[in-house]
């Protein structure tokens, strides 16, 4: 399956295992070089990566993707593949046009920090495992980014510049084309500077279409998704009743019910993206 004829230029992409577990919210710091986060039977653990700084003629530790600006680059990364159809992105004729369709200022800062997340999204591992029956444990390890280069400017006071392509792991371009889930641009651009926000945005955009009739979800099963760095379940609550009331502003059809204090009713909802065949084709040739 390949793209149909029909516009998908407000479309955005994120690939299932991120739309139910998720990146640092904050920083964690340099210091902190993996990263685990479970939902139900899923785990994710993310490992920091390194990169060769030819000034010192050493390898350089670099941090842990995190918070909205990481998110908002593997939407940016997948989104790409996606329409183009290929595993190698074109960053500089592609990013600064994501960054504007998100409402976010296209000023150096913005941009520094934007390629900083790719960067470090470029450099970590990703390992996922699914525990089933409590028995048999399946592992993947699913790299995004296979190569990309970095260019260090001969004067100290410039900026480290990337070049203009980067390109996907065979492994992570053939799982996204069975594994991407549609999203709104537009919702995106709205929830952009909150990391909770598109949290709890993509878990809904990837889960409510799937539902057969209704399905509960606990507190404590949304703590464990949603807050972990919460230490209290009553801030947590507030918390993810105010960011979700946000969500529904622009996912609209999304039914989603609080029940008595012990959680919440999920119910069968369209897509905000519907009837769209978004099918990558499968890598020919080397």
């Amino acid at each position: 399956m390949v793209l149909e004829e029909q516009d998908i230029s407000n479309a955005a992409f994120q690939h299932s295992i991120l739309c139910q577990t998720f990146l640092p919210h904050k920083d964690p710091g340099n210091e902190t070089r993996t990263w685990e986060h479970r939902q139900g039977n899923a785990r994710l653990l993310l490992r920091a990566g390194q990169s060769v700084n030819p000034k010192v003629d050493e390898w350089e530790q670099i941090g842990l993707p995190y918070g909205a600006k990481a998110r908002l680059i593997l939407a940016y990364i997948n989104t790409q593949a996606i329409k183009a159809q290929s595993p190698i992105i074109d960053v500089e004729s592609s990013l600064s046009s994501f960054i504007g369709k998100l409402g976010l200022h296209r000023e150096g800062k913005t941009i520094a920090l934007i390629k900083d997340q790719l960067r470090r999204i470029a450099a970590s591992d990703i390992n996922m495992a699914y525990v089933v029956n409590g028995e048999h444990v399946i592992h993947t390890k699913l790299s995004i980014v296979g190569s990309y280069d970095i260019w260090f400017p001969l004067k100290g006071n410039q900026r480290v510049f990337w070049t203009s392509q980067i390109r996907l792991t065979d492994e992570y371009y053939k799982s996204l084309s069975e594994h991407a889930i549609p999203l709104s641009i537009e919702a995106l651009k709205s929830l952009a500077n909150s990391a909770m926000a598109i949290d709890i945005y993509t878990w809904l955009a990837q889960r409510l279409h799937r539902i057969e009739g209704c399905q509960f979800v606990a507190w404590a099963n949304l703590k464990e998704q949603f807050g972990q760095s919460y230490k209290r379940m009553d801030n947590f609550k507030r918390d993810f009743r105010t960011t979700l009331l946000t969500v529904k502003t622009v996912y609209k059809d999304a039914r989603i019910e609080e029940l008595d204090n012990k959680g919440f009713n999920l119910y069968n909802s369209p897509s905000q993206i519907p009837k769209l065949v978004y099918q990558v084709p499968a890598l020919t040739g080397g």
